[in-house]
């Protein structure tokens, strides 16, 4: 049997996993791999968007904390959004969020398939998807503290190929590195080749929306809280600590890598962590590379599989999704979640089955959708907030974290998201996105009117 009476989550993940996948979170597939669009699209500037974007995401992240820790009855932030805002924003919520972690799950894995096939031409394409899904189906219905563990692992590996890069780097800008092509690296390759803004302010502006996706992910720290233990201590580490991730993470790699290789030479299509060794001659670490991208997408769909079958759970629990999602396993899985949110990443094989699209193409075409559901995850916590303190404000005077800046914070970060989503109809493929993203919330509040009120 694999259901048991219980059905409350565990809490079984400890600090050092909240801290490593706090900064898996931070560190997602679209660094990795959507680095080099967000390059060519911004030049220089894309420093000052990582900048501002990490601001934003470490204002919200602190609102989520400040909510979550004032009920630990809350197992994530859909059940204060639910209670704060009303059923049918959790609804809408819960099952955006869900379907957001699918489409990047589709993604991951055609990612997975093709850098696999670098190293396995021969091998057909939907096998490693196929077997990802059902590695990490088997190992999450063992115990939370599995995923903790493989999070960690992932979360290490990642760490470690950003340092070394950032260290190689840094050897190649003191030593004056000349790459084959007769490139000298210099810090001065960065302003050099135009000025901050070389593809005008709309360059800039468009920047926004590539790179607001590769933070998607961030917001797990308010998933995993439930299952986490002393979450009153562990989650404020996590979070205040977001900073200084993105400080290290994005900023000094992406000025390493436009140090190294000048910006205009920065292939959109292609991963500049990758292409920066190559571009030095190093093929060899390269390689390795490649190896870690493989585990960047793998840690992403864990990732997904994790937290879209936590979703499914907190909206049974909230009588919002059919009661069977809300059922345990013995070791306190929501294996019924777990299962359906594997089988929604079926058709990642049965696409690498019929068809053979370009990975940044694919992700491409799923950047834009997951964007604007993260927008609107972080739109509807902070908007949750704003209601917690008209509601709470005995709770909010006595919290051990609050939001620094507390409504102006809030509202900046209002601001910022709706021009962000303005940011989305400056190209053609994000406004298709913007499109998908309307008829996706219709088709949910319709679902919410005339089948969960009835």
């Amino acid at each position: 049997m694999d259901n048991n009476t219980d059905t409350e989550l565990k809490r079984k993940l400890n600090n050092r996993h909240m801290q490593l996948i706090a900064i898996g979170g931070c560190i997602g597939t679209g660094l990795f791999m959507g680095a080099g669009n967000t390059i060519s699209l911004a030049g220089p500037s894309i420093i000052l968007i990582y900048c501002i974007i990490g601001a934003i995401v470490f204002l919200v992240m602190r609102a989520l904390g400040e909510v979550l820790l004032s009920n630990l009855n809350y197992k994530s932030f859909v059940d204060f959004v639910a209670d704060l805002l009303g059923p049918f924003s959790g609804f809408v919520l819960g099952w955006s969020y869900w379907l957001c972690w699918a489409v990047i799950g589709v993604a991951d894995l055609i990612a997975i398939s093709g850098y696999t096939q670098i190293f396995f031409p021969s091998l057909p394409s939907w096998i490693p998807a196929l077997g990802c899904i059902a590695l990490f189906y088997i190992l999450n219905r063992l115990t939370v503290s599995i995923f903790g563990e493989m999070e960690f692992c992932f979360a290490i590996i990642k760490i470690l190929a950003i340092i070394v890069l950032i260290l190689v780097g840094a050897f190649f800008i003191i030593t004056s590195f000349k790459s084959p092509s007769g490139d000298v690296t210099s810090l001065t390759n960065i302003w050099n080749h135009g000025n901050l803004f070389p593809n005008g302010f709309h360059g800039f502006l468009a920047g926004f929306q590539s790179a607001t996706f590769a933070f998607i992910g961030v917001e797990l720290i308010g998933t995993v809280a439930a299952e986490s233990k002393d979450p009153e201590k562990n989650l404020p580490k996590a979070i205040n600590n977001i900073p200084l991730r993105i400080l290290m993470f994005y900023v000094f790699s992406v000025m390493v890598i436009m140090a190294v290789i000048p910006w205009q030479n920065i292939d959109p299509s292609k991963s500049p962590f990758i292409m920066l060794f190559l571009f030095a001659g190093l093929p060899a670490a390269a390689a390795i590379v490649y190896i870690v991208v493989i585990t960047s997408a793998a840690s992403s769909t864990n990732s997904g599989i994790f937290s879209s079958s936590r979703m499914l759970y907190g909206l049974a629990m909230l009588h919002k999704a059919p009661a069977f999602f809300g059922k345990l396993s013995k070791s306190s899985v929501p294996i019924n979640g777990l299962r359906f949110s594997c089988l929604c990443l079926i058709p990642a094989v049965i696409l690498l089955i019929f068809n053979n699209k370009n990975i940044i193409e694919i992700f491409t075409l799923v950047a834009s959708v997951a964007t604007i559901i993260s927008l609107f995850t972080w739109l509807l916590i902070l908007l949750a907030y704003i209601q917690y303190r008209k509601q709470y404000p005995q709770k909010h005077q006595f919290s051990i974290f609050k939001l620094p800046g507390g409504y102006m914070s809030c509202w900046t970060c209002i601001i910022f998201i709706f021009f962000t989503l303005l940011t989305l109809t400056l190209q053609i493929n994000t406004r298709v996105a913007l499109y998908i993203g309307f008829i996706w919330f219709c088709l949910v509040s319709f679902c919410y009117i005339f089948v969960v009120k009835k």
